[in-house]
């Protein structure tokens, strides 16, 4: 093989083993740049989307689900990342077909869906009159539930006279340990 097969034979093989490293989920890919809020018009009926953000209400009924969430921005893998700041895009209504327990599928959790815009509801949230905009659900992905942050612990302790802590010297009465 000349030098030239053999350098384009490895930059193959480097990009595709890199490419590899890519999260591919079951609600992975692109979709339109429509968002629950901006569905509320009812300008995006038939369209095929993906939705996602934090459960609110699960209601099973005879033949499906109904599921009320609360709409926040996806990263590329279709995660729900509330972390980013911005306030949610709006509330939405998903039926998909079947059964699905409101104890697993309860309130707090993250779940996307992907499925065809029906059309609009309109529900009260209190005494407040919302659209919701409601989503025919081809594809319902329970996200499972992130580890908890680890939490700094710092304490003061109070005392008399002088020590010395692993990497921390304090003079009398007073103390800093940064926790463990």
């Amino acid at each position: 093989m000349s030098r030239n097969v053999l350098c384009l034979l490895s930059t193959a093989i480097s990009a595709a083993l890199l490419g590899g490293c890519a999260t591919i989920t079951p609600v992975s890919g692109r979709f339109p740049d429509i968002t629950p809020r901006t569905a509320q018009s009812g300008t995006a009926q038939g369209k095929q989307v993906r939705w996602g953000g934090k459960l609110i209400e699960t209601h099973p009924e005879a033949h499906e689900t109904c599921f009320t969430v609360l709409g926040e921005p996806l990263r590329r893998d279709g995660r729900p990342e509330p972390e980013r700041g911005e306030a949610h895009i709006g509330r939405f209504l998903a039926c998909a077909p079947g059964f699905y327990d409101p104890m697993l599928y309860r309130s707090g959790r993250e779940i996307t869906f992907i499925g065809r815009v029906e059309g609009i509801a309109h529900r009260k949230i209190g005494q407040f009159n919302y659209t919701y905009p409601t989503l025919a659900a081809s594809t319902v992905y329970l996200w499972p539930t992130r580890p908890p942050r680890p939490q700094i612990r710092e304490q003061v302790y109070m005392g008399a006279g002088f020590g010395y802590s692993p990497g921390w010297w304090y003079g009398p009465g007073w103390g800093y340990w940064p926790g463990w």
